[in-house]
């Protein structure tokens, strides 16, 4: 089966029409964020201030990329462990999160919370970092600098290879005792 072509601006309309195991090549805005930056998230939202990025429709790769060689637009980006962030994400996806990017599964709250909010989970490969970097075109930081590679990035992904892990319908390539 040939990957779905999708732009991120598209992301939940897709979000229905994806299952677990679909392959994707995404193109578009992309924001990274891990563990502290969620941190910080939550307490922008729990403080009412303004967020770096619109979470409604937005996706979030799970990454802290290395700093870049000087002939490309970013270092090795690949997936950080998705669990991590489970304790933020059924709050993001009720706000309007259209997909999140990582690797390994998730937790039956975020597995709830992507069919409710008809999301959607898409696992990169992890240990392919330095490829992945070959389909992002620009990075560039836009919160929380002082977190080093934790801080939220704007990136642009170009054909950026990924596998649909948990659909909207209640489907997973994952069993529960798979997570981390």
């Amino acid at each position: 089966m040939d990957a779905f072509s999708i732009d991120t601006s598209q992301i939940k309309e897709w979000a229905g029409k994806l299952h677990a195991g679909d392959r994707v090549r995404l193109s578009g805005i992309v924001y990274t964020s891990r563990d502290a930056a969620h941190k910080r998230i939550m307490s922008l939202l729990d403080s009412g201030e303004k967020l770096p990025y619109e979470l409604d429709g937005a996706v979030i790769y799970y990454a802290g990329p290395t700093p870049a060689p000087a002939h490309l637009a970013i270092g090795s980006c690949g997936p950080t462990t998705s669990c991590r962030m489970d304790p933020f994400a059924p709050r993001m996806l009720d706000l309007g999160l259209g997909a999140m990017i990582g690797k390994g599964g998730r937790s039956e709250e975020v597995c709830e919370a992507i069919r409710r909010n008809h999301s959607v989970y898409l696992c990169a490969v992890g240990g392919a970092g330095a490829l992945a970097s070959k389909c992002i075109t620009s990075c560039e930081v836009i919160a929380f600098e002082d977190l080093g590679c934790e801080s939220v990035k704007r990136l642009e992904f170009r054909d950026f290879p990924l596998v649909v892990g948990i659909d909207c319908h209640g489907g997973t390539l994952f069993h529960m005792s798979d997570r981390g």
